[in-house]
């Protein structure tokens, strides 16, 4: 029998709804319209923009010709999509909610955490820098790179190893030198943004990257 639980869930993270949760046991649109299921008072957001429909397949998330747009984990929407655990929705960047297989996935964390200047939540993606979370939310890319990093716990990874974990075997031959440093430099800018006193990521030559995370 399926309860309650077993439905996956939105969660409602940065924007006017933060907080707030809806079970998808049906099809959700997302709007502005008042008779939406989901409603976001905000006039970057369409009259009806998003569409998360409940399928054998998992949950599938569509735009609905928006004006503004809906990203997912980062990236413009182009084509419907099968939501993955942990993923980042984005409504134009009015509101963002982060897509959970079930309660047993939610972060046991509801702000930011105690200890640590750079934490990361891998469930539900989040990353807080010197106790403020990282609002917009880093790309697949970026966040694939810093938890290789912040899972080595101050170790030297290898510009192979990151390469191969961020684009995948299959692609990984193709990535230049200059493709890895325009990433890194990037997670860099993101990382500074809110802690620009101390440089997290740091180049060890000839050898590989490591992640400097002081105690908080």
């Amino acid at each position: 029998m399926i309860t309650q639980e077993d439905y996956p869930l939105l969660v409602a993270q940065e924007g006017p709804l933060k907080g707030q949760r809806w079970q998808l046991s049906q099809t959700i649109v997302v709007g502005r319209d008042p008779s939406c299921d989901v409603v976001v008072t905000d006039r970057q957001i369409s009259r009806f923009h998003a569409r998360l429909t409940s399928t054998p397949e998992g949950v599938i998330l569509e735009d609905l010709g928006s004006k503004n747009g809906t990203h997912h984990n980062g990236t413009s929407l182009t084509a419907p999509v099968v939501l993955q655990d942990g993923d980042f929705v984005s409504i134009a960047t009015a509101q963002q909610f982060v897509f959970l297989v079930s309660d047993a996935t939610m972060p046991l964390t509801d702000g930011s955490p105690s200890s640590g200047r750079l934490m990361v939540d891998l469930k539900s993606r989040r990353v807080w820098v010197n106790h403020q979370q990282l609002v917009p939310p880093l790309s697949a890319q970026q966040f694939k790179l810093l938890w290789m990093l912040y899972e080595s716990k101050g170790e030297v990874v290898t510009r192979p190893d990151l390469v191969t974990e961020v684009w995948g075997e299959d692609q990984s031959a193709g990535v230049s030198d200059q493709a890895l440093d325009a990433l890194i430099r990037r997670l860099r800018d993101r990382i500074s943004g809110l802690d620009p006193s101390h440089q997290y990521i740091n180049t060890v030559r000839g050898h590989g990257i490591r992640l400097d995370n002081p105690s908080s």
